[in-house]
């Protein structure tokens, strides 16, 4: 029996789909099929993925040509895979010729001929379009709309002088770069006109406002999500996991640090304050593993000559139950940006800037027990979180990277930090 092998993620199944697999069961007895999976997909820098793992798997048996189907999880399994199954033939589309001569060595390699004038990519782009503008002109905003340019679906109406009022009719969704102190109006704007939001961590400054808003958006259908583009990372995703599934045992401690000087050397017209600017993103992880519901909280800031509404540097101390966590966020102030989760059997640690997670280790008593894991970032995350807001706007199911619950909370901490009762250095 002659035994053939290929791969694909199958997003969107088309007729280009259907008559490879056709043509590939034609070479030989048997078809195994392997469908990327999610995480796969994600680190080979393929975002714009619209269908779930098994929606792809599906999609595929239910054509009834595929005699097996398995699942592509990792670099190399090519090769684990056609020594595990005893194939004979590889084989993979013409866009592909080359790539994969290093096969031959295993067994013979084919390349089919697409069939032309149909591709998953395109059918994504035509399958619906979001303008998005934006308000504000945080530093960071050309960023932004670069990494729009590797996310489907989305057209960017270059900002520009016009009034927000006739903004929004030009727009199906903005993404808010104003002030912290101006995101609430902002959102609650947009929202009330019909539009979908995104908008830079924090939500709002105070939890009241930030829940007023979250509701505001369910009550019109709508998509509000924060931008805290860590979230989104695959490998920060994969460290919530292997925390939360007991790999280094019960969490004691979360230590977070996140410090710059670059405004100093980059001046902006209106900086955010240290606990604006990074408190969001040192909060993300203690609120991710430990949850909302602390016990209680200390908070102390050495704040500007100049402005004493403004924190040069803050750290915060919360007690819960059975842990505790502390963060330190800084713009006066210059310090190793690292990420430190203990536990009771070992501990994680995630190097400066830990923010822009690609690496970490899981650290033991026994050295040899260490492990190291690593993940393709791109862009930052930045893409990742564009490319979630519009499958988000699309299907209307918010993925939560990010709580609703968790974003509340940030916001209060926002308000908690300008209150009388921080501890003044």
């Amino acid at each position: 029996m002659k035994k053939v092998i290929t791969y694909g993620t199958y997003d969107l199944l088309h007729y280009g789909h259907i008559r490879l697999l056709e043509r590939a069961k034609e070479l030989g007895d048997y078809l195994i099929v392997g469908v990327t999976a999610d995480a796969f997909d994600r680190a080979r820098g393929k975002i714009n993925v619209k269908q779930t793992l098994m929606e792809r798997i599906e999609a595929v048996k239910a054509l009834g040509i595929a005699d097996e189907i398995i699942v592509e999880e990792y670099e190399g399994q090519k090769i684990d895979d056609i020594q595990r199954f005893g194939v004979d033939i590889f084989t993979v589309g013409s866009d592909w010729v080359g790539k994969f001569d290093y096969l031959k060595e295993y067994c013979q390699v084919v390349y089919l001929d697409r069939t032309e004038g149909v591709s998953s990519t395109e059918l994504r782009a035509k399958n619906s379009l979001t303008r998005l503008g934006f308000i504000g002109n945080a530093p960071f905003r050309d960023k932004i709309i670069n990494e729009c340019r590797f996310v489907n679906g989305v057209e960017v109406v270059p900002p520009s002088d016009l009034p927000i009022e006739d903004l929004m009719e030009k727009v199906d969704a903005v993404f808010i770069l104003s002030h912290p102190s101006e995101h609430y109006q902002h959102v609650k704007y947009a929202l009330e006109h019909g539009k979908h939001v995104m908008v830079e961590s924090p939500v709002a400054i105070g939890a009241q406002q930030a829940q007023e808003l979250f509701q505001l958006a369910n009550e019109k259908g709508l998509v509000l999500m924060e931008s805290i583009k860590t979230a989104y990372a695959l490998a920060y995703s994969r460290l919530l996991l292997l925390v939360k599934g007991g790999r280094i045992g019960n969490v004691v401690s979360v230590d977070v640090t996140c410090t710059s000087l670059r405004e100093q050397t980059e001046p902006v017209a209106r900086p955010w304050s240290s606990l604006c600017a990074w408190g969001p993103t040192a909060l993300l992880p203690i609120f991710q593993i430990l949850g909302t519901d602390y016990k209680e909280k200390h908070i102390v800031q050495r704040r500007s000559e100049t402005d004493a509404s403004f924190d040069l540097f803050t750290k915060i101390d919360f007690r819960y139950d059975k842990a505790v966590a502390a963060l330190k966020v800084g713009k006066g102030v210059k310090s190793e940006g690292e990420l430190i989760v203990s536990g009771t059997k070992g501990y994680i640690y995630v190097p400066a800037p830990w923010w822009k997670t690609d690496y970490f280790e899981i650290r033991y008593e026994n050295a040899e027990e260490n492990r190291r894991f690593f993940y393709q970032l791109d862009g930052e995350g930045i893409r990742y979180e564009l490319v979630a807001f519009v499958k988000n706007i699309e299907t209307r199911k918010i993925m939560h990277y990010l709580s609703e619950e968790v974003s509340i909370a940030i916001a209060g901490i926002m308000e908690d930090g300008q209150g009388d009762a921080v501890q003044l250095i």
